[in-house]
């Protein structure tokens, strides 16, 4: 291997020459304490920046194995090396002078959420770690300015790596609370099948956030209190005994009056499928790793979707067992929500009644007389929703603020006063018998076999080059076609939206064959990732991005939205 005084004379001897002279040095170099690989050197200072990696041995890098001996506790070491490396580039970034993009240094910009990505690795056994970042190579116009790259590389980026790379060098107390919160994250979330619970809100959790751009927690923000009658004790590994709300499997109603908590209580939910920093307000709020948000999604498109749980009998004749449209109303695409949720194996709705189809969702005593069953091609989700759960093990977790008819069919009934939750069940349970309730069909739909199959876009095989190119959070671009995935409201993080691109090229260049289901496919994805890691989508010789692991949900969501 070369050394780190081979890589400063290389550069020295091409400096002032062209750009592309930089390309010769891709290679790795011994450095002291570490290895620096330069994996990917961009064409021009104007280019996205070059991909570096640092590599350290376990022995190097000191950690505890007990800190990296399960994969929540990796995600969260990871997590930790990344937030540190991040701060420690911040007083570097731009430092070195030039054109372009020249001294750029960055990594991933980790949120209040804590995710796998592929920006840090670490081995399971032996805990070597692979550190991947960027950095604009310097350059005046487009002449190489070599001599500000020795800068970044001989004297910007040791002092980072020995800050935050070593555990001798950080702050182990720091440390130690992310590994044990991960811990205490993951007891809870073994804990709420055996105790009949789809999510877990701690007492003092605070939900509120700064501002709809911003997820820091609101200062000042009403500290979460559970109802008496909901209130759960649960003594985790390192915390301790904690208390707060035990939402329970079944149908659960969140109801109250205009800005007093019930949508932030039901995002605080939706989000509880990933684990939090500390000090994020929601460490402790912990959902049932399959929910799915659902709402309606005018104008999405659907592929061989068995709708007919919800929709059937069209007046134009049109096949709902295997529908497909590419341009779905309020209540159809809603219908193909839920159906395709199910299929990527939930066990959890969260649905709040603004952001649905309302014709979906319910039609009340009234307009059941005045239309008759047979003239109404929807059967709408009240309809459904207790048969899913006693049946098929569902639960139902919906926000609703005008519609009194799901007191009726639910189990559980909140009252958000004031972002304090109270348990109403038996009061609206009794006001709701002086109001008729919807008639429940005869008979029972089944649910789809879902034996359906997708073919690939062969156009994607035939292209030379593939061009794949995200779209902040809501979308991406795979050569001309745009696959909007904003109403995928779990995805939090841009890079999670590059690796579902990322997913659905590999997935139609690899595992669709018009044959295997769109569930088989996906599973064999995951069964990839898991085993070779999630780079191994990008089909390169080297990380050309950052990625961060989507769920499965959200890769079942991004697979059923490509409109080819």
């Amino acid at each position: 291997m070369k050394t780190s005084k081979d890589l400063k004379i290389l550069l020295q001897n091409i400096d002032h020459k062209g750009y592309p002279a930089y390309k010769s040095a891709r290679g790795s170099y011994r450095f002291d304490s570490y290895v620096l690989s330069i994996d990917h050197v961009q064409g021009d200072p104007f280019a996205a920046p070059s991909r570096l990696s640092i590599h350290l041995t376990g022995s190097e890098a000191g950690f505890p194995k007990n800190y990296y001996d399960k994969p929540y506790k990796k995600t969260a070491l990871s997590d930790h090396l990344i937030r540190l490396f991040f701060h420690a580039l911040e007083r570097y970034n731009f430092k070195a002078k030039g054109s372009g993009k020249s001294g750029l240094i960055s990594i991933s910009r980790c949120g209040q959420e804590i995710l796998e990505r592929t920006a840090c690795f670490i081995h399971p056994s032996s805990g070597n770690i692979t550190l991947r970042f960027e950095v604009g190579f310097p350059a005046n116009g487009r002449t190489i300015n070599s001599r500000e790259l020795i800068k970044i590389l001989f004297d910007f980026l040791p002092n980072c790596v020995l800050t935050s790379l070593f555990y001798k060098n950080i702050n182990q107390k720091t440390l130690e609370k992310a590994i044990f919160l991960a811990e205490d994250q993951h007891y809870i979330r073994e804990q709420l099948s055996s105790l009949g619970l789809t999510a877990f809100v701690a007492d003092g959790s605070v939900l509120p956030r700064q501002s709809g751009v911003s997820q820091r927690p609101l200062k000042g923000g009403i500290p979460f209190q559970a109802p008496e009658s909901y209130r759960v004790s649960l003594t985790l590994p390192h915390k301790g005994t904690m208390t707060g709300m035990g939402i329970p499997k079944g149908i659960t109603l969140i109801v109250g009056g205009g800005y007093h908590g019930k949508s932030t209580l039901l995002k605080a939910l939706e989000l509880g499928v990933y684990n939090h920093i500390e000090g994020d307000g929601r460490e402790y709020v912990i959902t049932e790793q399959s929910a799915v948000k659902i709402r309606a999604e005018d104008g999405r498109s659907i592929r061989n979707t068995d709708i007919s749980t919800f929709i059937n009998n069209l007046p134009n004749g049109r096949d709902t067992v295997s529908f497909s449209t590419e341009d779905a109303s309020g209540s159809t695409s809603q219908a193909a929500n839920v159906i395709e949720a199910i299929e990527s194996g939930t066990s959890l709705f969260l649905i709040d009644e603004d952001t649905s189809a309302t014709n979906f969702m319910i039609r009340d005593e009234l307009m059941q007389r005045v239309v008759n069953r047979h003239q109404e091609p929807i059967t709408p989700f009240i309809e459904r929703v207790r048969s899913l759960y006693e049946e098929h093990g569902i639960s139902s977790i919906i926000v609703a603020g005008s519609s009194g008819s799901y007191f009726h069919v639910a189990d559980h009934i909140l009252q958000m006063d004031q972002y304090v939750p109270k348990d109403i069940t038996a009061f609206a349970k009794q006001e709701a018998l002086a109001f008729p309730s919807i008639s429940l069909p005869k008979e029972e739909k089944s649910l789809p076999s879902f034996q359906r199959s997708l073919l690939p876009d062969r156009s994607l095989k035939k292209e030379r080059r593939i061009k794949l190119k995200t779209l902040g959070k809501d979308a991406f671009m795979l050569n001309k076609e745009t696959v909007d995935l904003r109403y995928l409201e779990q995805i939090i993080d841009t890079e999670q939206t590059t690796a579902l691109g990322y997913c659905l090229l590999y997935a139609q260049t690899h595992l669709m064959d018009g044959k295997k289901t769109v569930q088989q496919v996906v599973d064999s994805l995951l069964f990839i990732i898991e085993k070779k890691g999630l780079d191994t989508i990008l089909d390169c010789d080297y990380v050309k991005c950052n990625l961060a692991l989507p769920r499965r949900q959200e890769i079942f969501g991004c697979l059923n939205r490509y409109r080819k």
